[in-house]
């Protein structure tokens, strides 16, 4: 599945920090964590956002992460 900029919502902002909601219907709640996958909306992302994935299949939350380039994320531990 693509990128969905329709998809991708703004939960909280406060300081500096947003925490995003991503809405990944029809795919598995790990296409999100793909490298590159938030790269269309590298603009909005900071280092150190949070992006609460949900889909069908359960979901998880990624971190955005600085990176040379795209945007990278990692799943909290």
């Amino acid at each position: 599945m693509d990128f969905a900029l329709r998809n991708l919502s703004v939960l909280a902002y406060a300081n500096g920090f947003t925490l995003w909601h991503y809405k990944a219907a029809g795919v598995d709640k790990a296409a999100p964590a793909a490298p590159g996958f938030f790269d269309p909306a590298g603009d909005m992302l900071a280092v150190g956002d949070m992006i609460m994935v949900s889909s069908p299949a359960g979901g998880r939350v990624l971190c955005v992460l600085p990176g040379q380039q795209g945007v990278q994320t990692a799943p909290l531990a």
